[in-house]
């Protein structure tokens, strides 16, 4: 497999603090790979240096084996085929639920740009709602939206922070659904997520973070099953 996004030796501070110490990781293209750990592991710290958000220290970060990351803006990041939906769903509510996934298109409207909206409403289960105001979805609605106005930009890693999170049983068992749909062979998707049994039944694979550095990285069932994850983030 061909690696999408390379972490080597990555260390962040903020002031005294270290969230990620001498980080190193390897996500696959056509992998969905979880991030998971405690509070304060260094997961969404990870995704903000991928994203653009955060400054590394020391190390570096490539995409598709040739873009340092830990150099390029936010903008250069997202246009490069980096994405990413972040916690708290934020869409823009006084437009149609159709109007915000065009936006999500940005720049790359073509003359298929409504096929395109129209086939992402449908993979995200929104195409009978096209015509009503984001404002009016459901909480879990509104993170499906969300997704589908980053992945119509056909992005190569999606990036997803908790995409579950508030979401009753019935809407976490349909994002799990749609994340397999949207795992392709040209794609890596990674998820930061705390509801493990969600986490099973999406990623190929898990990492799992503490104190900003790796603690495991395999299977959701090995990682169920190794005596240091449970200790510091399973049993707690």
């Amino acid at each position: 497999m061909t690696v999408a996004v390379l972490v080597e030796g990555l260390t962040v501070e903020f002031g005294s603090f270290r969230a990620i110490d001498d980080l190193s990781l390897a996500v696959d293209y056509g992998e969905v790979r979880a991030v998971i750990g405690p509070n304060g592991a260094g997961k969404t710290t990870l995704l903000d240096v991928i994203s653009g958000v955060s400054r590394a220290k020391s190390g570096r970060v490539l995409f598709d084996e040739k873009i340092d990351l830990t150099r390029a803006s936010e903008a250069a990041i997202a246009r490069s085929g980096v994405r990413r939906k972040f916690q708290k769903p934020s869409v823009f509510e006084a437009l149609s639920v159709r109007d915000n996934v065009e936006i999500g298109l940005g720049g790359a409207r073509g003359a298929d740009a409504g096929d395109r909206v129209a086939a992402m409403l449908e993979t995200v289960g929104l195409a009978d709602d096209a015509d009503r105001l984001a404002g009016d979805l459901a909480h879990g609605q509104k993170q499906w939206l969300e997704i589908a106005m980053v992945v119509v930009s056909e992005p190569k890693v999606l990036m997803l922070d908790e995409p579950v999170a508030g979401l009753t049983d019935e809407e976490t068992e349909r994002t799990s659904a749609l994340v397999r749909r949207l795992r392709t062979p040209g794609r890596a998707i990674v998820v930061v997520e705390h509801d493990m049994n969600f986490v099973e039944t999406i990623a190929d694979r898990v990492t799992v973070l503490h104190e900003g550095r790796t603690l495991f990285e395999g299977s959701m069932a090995r990682a169920r099953a190794d005596a240091r994850v449970v200790d510091v983030y399973l049993g707690r």
